[in-house]
């Protein structure tokens, strides 16, 4: 595997892994995301991160499998240039639905 796409893996392991960190002192709860806005943007952040990450990876390999590519990077887009217009609830089904499925197959891609 090229070393960069390696790279960009490892970033969104790491933005994943941070995703999880953030509920060990916070309810893993709809509610407590709601009402954390540090909560809310460090998430925010950590799925910018990955929505680059795999754009990155796409541009240099096509070939690397990460199911629903393109929505990560259009989320990743929306969350930017339209800051102003993110659901919270769209993020948080993201986080609870999403986020643990693209961790395993991070997971596997990685070996």
């Amino acid at each position: 595997m090229d070393e960069r796409v390696e790279k960009w893996l490892y970033d969104i392991r790491l933005s994943i892994e941070e995703i999880d960190n953030f509920f060990h002192d916070n309810e893993r709860t709809f509610d407590a995301f709601r009402q954390n806005l540090i909560l809310k943007r460090a998430i925010e952040r950590n799925l910018e991160i990955i929505g680059e990450a795999v754009n990155r990876i796409i541009s240099r390999d096509p070939n690397v499998a990460i199911e629903n590519a393109k929505k990560i990077v259009g989320l990743r887009n929306h969350i930017i240039h339209s800051y102003d217009n993110i659901s919270e609830e769209t993020v948080w089904s993201i986080v609870i639905n999403n986020i643990p499925k693209l961790k395993k197959e991070i997971d596997s891609l990685l070996g």
